[in-house]
């Protein structure tokens, strides 16, 4: 946990925002995995976390706006518990590590929501996403536990938002130790990338590292040399020269921050010509990304950027034609690049995505695109000191889209269909960093990973 201090400030703030009724946060429980006691690895809801910092399953937080009380809901440790755990701290020390002095049993929860209700008071909570956290709400509430989700409290959703959204140094730092972890992830990986590696090899030892030197992954690995799907979790293939193998992995430290980085690599260390002409695309992408990042350019612009980079690219090399400008306002690099630029991280790796895109990067003037592929875009607003973004620019050459594509007749203008055959070997390219906005520009956090041909082959040709 962070210093008792620091939840107590966060818990102000939040007092500020609302003015009025309850919040209630639902600590994540345990899940069974295929039997009762069997569960899966434990992860405490974010937002918990993030008022409250209690690490641990079966907790509720709930704070009254009216009074400015704040009360911690949990059960203390029986003996048949400490048989098999051993001893545990009580809910009362655990809660005073938050800064909050008043406790109850969770039978007691019940009682105080029922108590709101009945004096009509409005109780704000957070849009769920586990089944069982929807049924503890639709058991408090007298509601219908599949409609909690639309009865969240948009108030609440946008204060935590415009809090989180914004990078306390302690979190900037959890960050940067989330990178240092996967420095060595990716680094290993870049090692391992060798004809006649199976992809599920390399994926085990670097999920390991992630294990040993934190809090695990901060989401399900993706590597692969079928890149060209772009959340390709299977790992059953055989590393074979003339592939490229797309690394999208981050960690979590203990304390629950996100790194999230993509590195693409030849399969035996070394890229072909064919290969480095893609590779330096997406990475001029990349790189001149990022140098344009500051405050006050919103994410959109610098999406479109990075688009125009790749089409401009690409057209150089007889992929696609025509102009420029108009090839990606209409949408026609999107067949290259059918993602976003880039998304919000901190305690999730998409970070708040659970309390809705829309309400984190667009708002009343910014509406999100019908455009295929500009509308995967999760953020769009300008950027603010304190952001912390992926900057993630692809180039994929996806057999099924472009078979599509070719057959409609769609932008025939702008591509050459009839030349990407001989480029399918590719399969996906990707090359990401984690970006801190700051006042005058920005930071690219972390140790660097090899990125550039000259490092990304040096790297693997050492032993």
């Amino acid at each position: 946990m962070f210093k008792c201090e620091l939840y107590i400030k966060r818990r102000e703030e939040l007092r500020k925002k609302m003015k009025t009724g309850l919040a209630l946060f639902i600590g994540n429980t345990e899940a069974p995995l295929n039997y009762p006691a069997n569960t899966y690895h434990f992860r405490q809801d974010s937002d918990f976390l993030y008022f409250f910092g209690l690490d641990l399953p079966g907790f509720a937080g709930v704070m009254d706006f009216d009074s400015g009380e704040d009360r911690i809901f949990g059960n203390d440790t029986d003996i048949d518990d400490i048989i098999w755990m051993g001893p545990q701290p009580t809910v009362k020390d655990l809660s005073l590590k938050c800064g909050v002095t008043d406790t109850a049993p969770l039978t007691k929860l019940e009682v105080t929501i029922k108590d709101a209700l009945s004096k009509k008071r409005k109780i704000h909570f957070l849009p769920p996403y586990r089944g069982e956290t929807k049924m503890i709400l639709g058991s408090l509430l007298k509601e219908n536990s599949c409609q909690t989700k639309t009865l969240a409290s948009v108030d609440l959703s946008k204060a935590v938002i415009s809090m989180r959204s914004i990078k306390e140094k302690v979190e900037i730092d959890e960050i940067e130790k989330a990178l240092d972890i996967a420095y060595e992830m990716h680094v290993t990986a870049m090692k391992m990338c060798k004809p006649g590696v199976k992809e599920q090899d390399i994926f085990g030892t670097i999920e390991g590292i992630a294990l040993a030197k934190g809090g695990g992954t901060s989401f399900p690995i993706i590597l692969s040399v079928s890149g060209q799907t772009l959340h390709n979790h299977a790992h059953g293939n055989i590393l074979k020269k003339g592939r490229m193998m797309v690394t999208d992995a981050g960690a979590e430290t203990n304390l629950h921050y996100a790194s999230d980085i993509t590195r693409t690599t030849p399969v035996g260390g070394k890229f072909s010509q064919q290969q480095k002409d893609i590779y330096e695309i997406v990475l001029k992408a990349n790189t001149d990304a990022i140098k344009a990042t500051r405050p006050g350019l919103s994410n959109r612009d610098l999406h479109l950027m990075a688009c125009k980079i790749i089409a401009s690219e690409l057209k150089a090399l007889g992929l696609m034609k025509g102009d420029v400008d108009e090839a990606v306002v209409a949408g026609a690099h999107a067949l290259f690049m059918p993602h976003g630029l880039g998304h919000m991280m901190g305690l999730d790796v998409h970070d708040m995505e659970a309390l809705g895109e829309n309400f984190i990067g667009y708002n009343d003037e910014v509406k999100r695109s019908d455009q295929f592929g500009l509308a995967f875009l999760r953020f769009a607003l300008p950027y603010k000191p304190g952001h912390v973004f992926t900057v993630e620019p692809g180039c994929y050459f996806i057999p099924e889209l472009i078979e599509k594509w070719k057959a409609e007749g769609k932008f025939k203008d702008f591509i050459n269909y009839s030349k990407l055959k001989a480029y399918m070997s590719i399969g996906g390219i990707r090359i990401e960093d984690d970006i801190l906005i700051t006042e005058k520009g920005h930071k690219v956090l972390g140790k660097p990973i090899p990125k550039t041909v000259k490092e990304v082959e040096a790297v693997c040709s050492r032993h």
